[in-house]
C-alpha cells in the first residue's frame, strides 16, 4: 500500500480519547509520528539537514522496531538501534515515560499555529511550505487561499500556475473531507456508546442507524436509536458523558452532541412499538426510502418513522387490521407487509434492491465467517511493523487456513522494497516455516510488485514465476492521463504471472482522489486474463468501489478481500472489506478467499 501518512496520522479520530475511553499509552507509532513532525519543524526553521534527517531516520527505525518499545527503553537499549543516537534516545525515553516532550512543545510554539496545517495539502511538502512562509509570509490556510487567488503563488520559483490551481482545488476538497469521517473510525467510536447505552435499565433496544449501519465508506455523523419509555433519563445520561466537546441540541426525544474529536452523534429515543419502523426509516438512504414510501402509498399505506399505517381515508387492509394495537417487532415484518423480502442494511441504496426483494432474488451476501484467509500482507521485510511469524501467529488466532505475504518490490524504495536476493530469502523462510508445521495457518509466498510507468512489472517473469501469487500495484506516477494510465494497467494485467490487481484507482478516502482510469475497460481486461481485482480493505482505500462490484461480478470478475495489512492489528481490516463486498452484492462464490486452503492452492497452481 505504501501510504506515507499512516491511517492514524491522517485522521486524528483513530487515536486518543473517545466518549470516556482513555488512551492506553504512547506507542512506537505515536512517537515515530512526533519524531517525523520534529524533523519537519526543524526543516521549516532552516535547521541543519543532517539534524533533520536524524529525526526522520529515527522515526523509521521506531516504525520497524520488532520488540516492545517499553522494554527496550527500560533496558536502556535504544542506542543499540541503528538510526537512533544518544540525544534522540533521551527524547524517546521521556515520551515513553511521561508522554510529554518539552522540546517538541517548544518547537511547535515557535512556529505559527496554522503553518503545520499546510502540510496536509497534497503537493505541499516541507520545502514548499517553507518557501511560502519565507517568501509570501503565509502562516495559515486562509493566507494561502488569498495568495493563490491573487496569483502570487504561481510566480514563486518551483510553483507555477498549475501548482497554484491544484493547491486551490485541494483546499476545497479538504474542506469537504473535513465534514466526513472514515467508517472504520466512526464505528470504533460508536461501539462503546452503544455498549454503555445498552446497560441502562431504561433502554429496551438500541441500534446504530444511518450511513454507519449501511456501512458507507465515510459518514457525516453517527445516528443512534433507542427504544425506551423514559426518554428524559436517557437524554440526561447521554448529554453528560465525558468526551463531549459540546451539546448541540437537547430535546425530550432527540439530542445531538459533538465529541472532542469533532464527530457529531445524534440520539433519538423511540417508543418500543415504533422502534422497527423507525430503525428502517433512519437506516435507508434518501432514494431507498422514497421508493419504499412510494410502494407503501401504492398499497394504501403510509410509512414513516412512527410506523406503518393506513393512509387517511383509505380502507384498512386485513393484514393491517390484524396488527392494530400490536408493535411491528422487526424490520422483517415491515418489509413483509410491503411484499418484500428483508433487505440487508448495506443494500439500502436504491440500486435495484427493491426490485430484487420483490422477486425474492436478493443475493446471499458474504459474511465475515466465510473468510478463510487473506492476501496482501506486509512484514518488516518492507514497510510492515511485524515479522513474518508474528503475522502468521495473528492469522492463526483468527482461525484462518492461509495467509498471503506480499511485501513491496524494489522500486518502492520509500517502503523498503525488496530486491531479488531479499525476495528469494523471504520465500525460502516461508517455505521452511510451512514445513515445520509450527502454525496451522499455511503461508503463501507472494509479492506486491510495482507497475512501472511503462506498464512493465518491477521484476522479470523468471523471478515472478517462483512465487505463489503476485499482486500488481501502482505506487507512483499518478498524474498520467486516462488513456495512458489505462494502457499501463492493462499491460501489467496481461503479464501471465499477475494474479491480482491491487488498489485499482489509488484513491485514499478523504485525502486523495482516484487517478483517471477507464475502469470498465480494466475490468474487462481482468476478466479476459483471469486476473482478480482485490477489494482493498484498508479503511482509507476500500478500492474497488462498492458501486462497481455488482455488475463486474455478474460479468465474471473474481474478487479477493485483502486487508493491505502492515501490522498484526491491520489484519482486522478484512471486516471493512466484507462490509464493502456486501454493499457490492457479492456472495461467497464471487470471492477467492472464501475458498478452502486446498481449493486456493489448486486455483493458484492453475493460474
Amino acid at each position: 500500500m505504501c501510504v506515507p501518512d499512516s491511517l492514524e496520522a491522517h485522521n486524528s479520530l483513530q487515536r486518543g480519547r473517545t466518549f470516556g475511553m482513555v488512551h492506553k499509552y504512547m506507542d512506537k507509532h505515536d512517537i515515530a509520528h512526533i519524531l517525523d513532525e520534529i524533523g519537519t519543524l526543524l526543516m521549516l526553521q532552516g535547521e541543519n539537514p543532517f539534524k533533520i534527517r536524524a529525526y526522520h531516520n529515527a522515526a523509521r527505525a521506531l516504525e520497524n522496531l520488532e520488540e516492545d518499545l517499553a522494554v527496550v527503553v527500560k533496558e536502556k537499549r535504544l542506542e543499540d538501534i541503528p538510526g537512533i543516537g544518544e540525544k534522540i534516545a533521551l527524547k524517546i525515553t521521556m515520551l515513553v515515560e511521561t508522554e510529554r516532550l518539552p522540546y517538541y512543545e517548544k518547537l511547535k510554539k515557535s512556529m505559527p499555529e496554522g503553518l503545520l496545517a499546510l502540510l496536509n495539502i497534497p503537493g505541499l511538502g516541507g520545502k514548499k511550505v517553507k518557501a511560502l512562509y519565507e517568501k509570501l509570509k503565509i502562516k495559515k490556510v486562509e493566507d494561502l487561499v488569498d495568495a493563490c487567488k491573487k496569483g502570487k503563488v504561481a510566480k514563486l520559483a518551483g510553483f507555477g500556475a498549475k501548482t497554484q490551481e491544484n493547491i486551490l482545488n485541494s483546499i476545497v476538497k479538504i474542506e469537504t473531507y473535513g465534514r466526513r469521517v472514515l467508517w472504520w473510525t466512526a464505528n470504533r467510536i460508536a461501539k462503546p456508546i452503544l455498549e454503555q447505552l445498552s446497560k441502562l435499565k431504561e433502554v429496551k433496544q438500541v441500534e446504530i442507524a444511518g450511513s454507519l449501519r449501511r456501512k458507507l465508506e465515510t459518514v457525516g455523523d453517527v445516528d443512534i436509536l433507542v427504544a425506551s419509555s423514559s426518554p428524559s433519563r436517557v437524554m440526561e445520561w447521554f448529554t453528560k458523558q465525558s468526551g463531549i466537546d459540546k451539546v448541540l441540541a437537547k430535546g425530550p426525544t432527540k439530542s445531538s452532541i459533538r465529541l472532542k474529536e469533532g464527530l457529531q452523534v445524534d440520539l433519538r429515543v423511540i417508543p418500543e412499538n415504533q422502534f422497527a419502523a423507525a430503525l428502517m426509516y433512519f437506516t435507508g438512504s434518501k432514494d431507498h426510502n422514497i421508493k419504499i414510501r412510494g410502494r407503501a402509498n401504492a398499497q394504501g399505506l403510509t410509512l414513516n418513522e412512527y410506523g406503518l399505517e393506513p393512509l387517511t381515508g383509505a380502507r384498512k387492509r386485513k393484514t393491517m387490521t390484524k396488527l392494530t394495537g400490536k408493535k411491528l417487532a422487526t424490520e422483517e415484518a415491515v418489509y413483509k407487509i410491503l411484499g418484500l423480502s428483508y433487505i440487508p442494511p448495506e443494500l439500502r441504496e436504491d440500486m435495484g434492491e427493491i426490485a430484487a426483494a420483490e422477486k425474492g432474488k436478493l443475493p446471499t451476501l458474504v459474511e465475515e465467517k466465510d473468510i478463510k484467509g487473506v492476501f496482501h500482507c506486509h512484514t518488516t521485510e518492507s514497510d510492515g511493523h511485524n515479522t513474518l511469524e508474528e503475522m502468521v501467529a495473528a492469522a492463526q488466532k483468527l482461525r484462518w487456513q492461509y495467509l498471503g505475504i506480499s511485501d513491496h518490490s524494489k522500486s518502492s524504495f520509500q517502503a523498503n522494497g525488496m530486491d531479488e536476493d531479499r525476495l528469494f530469502e523471504q520465500v525460502g523462510s516461508i517455505r521452511k516455516l510451512n514445513k515445520t508445521k509450527k502454525f496451522s495457518t499455511y503461508v503463501f509466498a507472494g509479492l506486491e510488485c510495482d507497475i512501472l510507468t511503462s506498464g512493465k512489472l518491477d521484476f522479470p517473469d523468471s523471478v515472478l514465476k517462483k512465487l505463489d501469487f503476485v499482486i500488481v500495484s501502482i505506487h507512483r506516477s499518478f498524474n498520467l492521463d486516462e488513456k495512458t494510465m489505462t494502457a499501463r494497467i492493462i499491460k501489467a494485467i496481461e503479464n501471465p504471472y499477475a494474479t491480482m490487481l491491487g488498489h485499482l484507482t489509488g484513491r485514499l478516502l478523504l485525502k486523495r482522489e482516484p487517478y483517471p482510469l477507464n475502469i470498465p475497460k480494466v475490468i474487462d481486461a481482468c476478466i479476459a486474463n483471469h486476473t482478480i481485482i482485490e477489494l482493498n480493505a484498508h479503511p482509507m482505500r476500500l478500492d474497488m468501489d462498492w458501486r462497481l462490484w455488482h455488475k463486474a461480478a455478474d460479468k465474471g470478475l473474481k474478487c479477493s478481500i485483502n486487508p493491505d495489512a502492515h501490522s498484526t492489528e491491520d489484519l482486522q481490516y478484512y471486516r471493512a472489506g466484507v462490509n464493502i463486498a456486501r454493499k457490492g452484492w457479492l456472495e461467497r462464490q464471487d470471492i477467492l478467499n472464501t475458498l478452502s486452503l486446498a481449493k486456493v492452492k489448486a486455483y493458484l497452481k492453475i493460474r
